[in-house]
């Protein structure tokens, strides 16, 4: 038995070796205003986004929950209702970040970014590590259209971000002027694979197999 426990054993560490070696995070844009991801958690911010069930383990930066616009500070996006995250905080200065952590690692983000600009980036982080990070540009295509439009459906997107064979556990959100607008975040753990799943359910049918061997 403890020779098919090794082989098991070894299956899941050449699993999870074979995952990492195909790492990459890609994302898509829908209208939103809110997440189709099926498991997703959101955070809305009409709440204390970063304590308690449904929000962020904890957060740190430069940021403000608003409602509604200041010209020339913050714009709500299209299709936001109530409250929504700002970055900067529009009384500390036209540059920050926000760093926003999760109680463990995810495998899908996603948000309703809105007046998307140029200048705003969005980084996801593991352990301290950089992932990826990815430019108002990269979003929309071009600087051109990454133009901090107040009210296009073109610029103020739901952008769904998928890890594969990679996870995070922090988003760092940073803008270099007034603002990185975003709602109803949403954050997705990483479920078990089905392949883990079915050696794990070998480890245990082989401990049963010996358990009643050595009772017999």
């Amino acid at each position: 038995m403890q020779t098919y426990v090794k082989l098991i054993v070894v299956g899941l560490i050449g699993f999870s070796a074979s995952a990492a070696q195909a790492a990459s995070v890609t994302f898509n844009t829908t209208a939103g205003p809110t997440t189709s991801q099926p498991g997703a958690t959101t955070i809305d911010f009409n709440n204390d986004a970063c304590a308690g069930a449904g929000a962020y383990a904890s957060c740190s930066g430069s940021f403000e929950t608003v409602s509604g616009s200041l010209s020339g500070r913050y714009a709500q996006p299209v299709g936001a209702t109530n409250n929504y995250l700002t970055v900067p905080d529009p009384d500390g200065g036209n540059s920050g970040a926000a760093r926003l952590f999760l109680s463990g690692p995810a495998n899908y983000f996603g948000l309703l970014w809105g007046s998307i600009d140029a200048y705003n980036t969005i980084a996801f982080y593991s352990g301290g590590a950089l992932v990826q990070s990815f430019t108002g540009t990269n979003i929309v295509g071009s600087n051109a259209n990454a133009n901090g439009n107040q009210s296009s459906a073109s610029s103020n997107l739901y952008v769904n971000f998928f890890f594969s064979g990679v996870t995070y556990d922090e988003i760092r959100m940073t803008s270099s002027g007034f603002a990185f607008e975003s709602d109803n975040h949403a954050y997705a753990p990483v479920p078990l694979p089905a392949a883990a799943w079915l050696l794990l359910s070998g480890i245990a049918g082989l401990g049963f197999v010996g358990r009643r061997r050595t009772a017999a």
